[in-house]
């Protein structure tokens, strides 16, 4: 084995020694032992070849065999070496290590040595690490765990995931600390609303830093002044109204030539967005479950806390306040609840027409607003007596349910009897008193009914129609499902004096108006695209609807009339 030939010098004492290593273990020249200036050990290469004053300080070879310093063999081609008094420095270093080979005696390998297994043995028990280092190992081992316990689950579960997550019994640890983040939640959201003296001092303050439209006489800010009453109401009011002067929010409001905005659609916006927002956090507070859906009992608790803010409510007769709360969160569910799964999701409440149809009710006086307007709004006190008597008026033995027979007396009698027929088969469900076929339909069917036939024109009313219309459950409806609904309008049409009328000419002007994208069957988008959905459903179900449609033309000029003598 080739060796390189180190002579160590000791500083202090300038006594040299020579140690046979592989040429790869030091690369540099010196090495430190971390020990005393004057004790401190060099290893300096040998340049000078035939140095002959240094090697005769050396010690014998027999003296370094106490802690040689020992690596594996490795095979050489044979080379032809000097001999004698080391005159080539690599002859000399082949000299030695046959001397410190002890006789071509094999040198074992590194890991064999009893330091190399301490120092293994130490680094694996982590006694040498840090507390990081140990808590790093620490929870290694535990995720590893616990992702081994999840497959050895999934194994025994099988090839499903599960999909349904226990929820917390009543009374539990982590039902009372799911409830007690929850209240505290909705406690910080709702201080950071703007309260009703907050709302009256932002009026104020934008009333007193706008200007005044010469062409118009409306009250107008620009960016400048928008960012000028920020900073005021800020100051009077704190940091709570800061979000809503930002400038995506005047981004928003429609501006003049000017880049001004009125005063008072930003005000609405604001008390809009407290609103709904407060109205979030009275829902999320009825939400049992924590799930962002609410139940027909936490809808009519919501609606009848409402009931004493509400200024057209507030005379409501206290036996009445259950059942004006059944009819009120009934049309909820009936439009944001569209597959009937008994739980209205609370944004889309939030979102809807509902909540601020039910809002219009906060009028002072109910003489601003026309006995039609209340009995067009669903949530009016007229408008849910009137839907009571009649449902009373229809039960004529009293039993809190209608029948077939009942029904057909809604409306004067007007729907065709297909047509209650379908409304049984599709939304109401089997009695569970009077056994066998019998189908009785209760009062929340009969106000999903109601809702139906007065909204025929949303999406809402017109799937559930539509259900009913088709007959053979395809999905669509063909020249004959329109023929057959067609001919119980045409018989109480003929019934009520009318002249004659061709069902194949009515088929075709319907087609005609919806105008399929399959000429042979119409589906219920091509209903909800034709923007004339409601009025077909009215002429196969309702011989009135059919009278209006074939008098629309009178009609509208006598609405016309109408208007301009008011």
């Amino acid at each position: 084995m080739k060796s390189a030939v180190f002579r160590i010098r000791k500083i202090s004492f300038h006594t040299h020694f020579v140690f046979f290593l592989h040429p790869q273990q030091h690369a540099s020249g010196w090495l430190d032992l971390d020990t005393p200036t004057k004790n401190r050990i060099a290893f300096e290469p040998s340049s000078r070849q035939g140095d002959n004053s240094h090697n005769a300080s050396l010690p014998p070879p027999h003296a370094l065999r106490r802690a040689p310093i020992r690596h594996p063999p490795r095979r050489q081609p044979a080379m032809s070496t000097a001999s004698g008094d080391g005159g080539d420095g690599g002859g000399g270093g082949d000299g030695a290590s046959s001397a410190a080979g002890g006789g071509g005696r094999r040198i074992p390998p590194a890991s064999s040595m009893p330091w190399v297994r301490n120092l293994r043995r130490f680094v694996g028990t982590g006694a040498g690490l840090g507390s990081e280092a140990l808590m790093e190992l620490e929870t290694k081992r535990i995720l590893l765990e616990i992702f081994k316990e999840r497959q050895r689950k999934s194994m025994e579960a099988g090839a499903i995931p599960s999909f349904y997550k226990k929820k917390p019994e009543d009374g539990s640890i982590s039902n009372r600390v799911q409830k007690l983040a929850k209240y505290r939640f909705l406690k910080k959201q709702s201080e950071l609303l703007l309260n009703a003296d907050d709302l009256d001092a932002m009026w104020v303050c934008l009333r007193e830093n706008c200007v005044i439209d010469d062409a118009t006489g409306a009250e107008k800010m620009n960016y400048e002044d928008f960012c000028h009453i920020a900073t005021v109401c800020t100051e009077q009011i704190g940091q709570k109204c800061k979000r809503f002067f930002s400038p995506s929010n005047f981004m928003k409001f429609e501006k003049d030539d000017s880049g001004r905005i009125a005063i008072l659609p930003f005000y609405l916006y604001v008390m809009r967005t407290v609103s709904l927002t407060q109205a979030r956090i009275d829902m999320s507070e009825l939400d049992e479950d924590s799930d962002g859906f609410l139940q027909p009992h936490e809808m009519e608790a919501y609606i009848r806390g409402l009931i004493p803010n509400l200024a057209q409510l507030r005379d409501m007769p206290s036996a009445f306040v259950q059942m004006y709360c059944r009819i009120a969160a009934r049309k909820f569910f009936f439009f944001c609840d569209p597959h009937r799964r008994g739980k209205a999701c609370i944004k889309k409440v939030l979102l809807s027409n509902c909540l601020q149809e039910l809002m219009e009710l906060h009028q002072e006086s109910e003489e601003e607003v026309t006995d039609t307007e209340q009995a067009e709004n669903w949530f009016s006190l007229t408008s849910a007596q009137r839907i009571c008597d009649m449902f009373l008026a229809l039960d004529k033995d009293t039993n809190g349910t209608l029948s077939k027979q009942e029904l057909k007396e809604y409306a004067d009698g007007t729907l065709t009897d297909i047509f209650i027929e379908r409304v049984f088969d599709e939304h109401v469900r089997r009695s569970k008193v009077g056994g066998g076929n019998s189908r009785e339909m209760d009062f929340e069917s009969f106000l999903d009914f109601v809702l139906a036939l007065e909204n025929k024109d949303t999406p809402e009313g017109l799937t559930y129609l539509f259900r009913c219309l088709d007959l053979n459950g395809r999905g669509f409806l063909t020249t004959a499902d329109i023929h057959t609904l067609f001919r119980d309008v045409h018989q109480k049409w003929i019934e009520g004096g009318n002249y004659e009328l061709c069902i194949e000419d009515v088929r075709d002007e319907i087609w005609d108006m919806v105008k399929p994208a399959d000429p042979l069957r119409i589906a219920l988008t091509d209903l909800l695209s034709c923007k004339q959905g409601g009025t077909i459903a009215s002429m196969l179900i309702d011989v009135r609807g059919f009278w209006a449609h074939d008098n629309r033309e009178n009609l509208l000029q006598e609405e016309e009339e109408q208007v301009e003598e008011a």
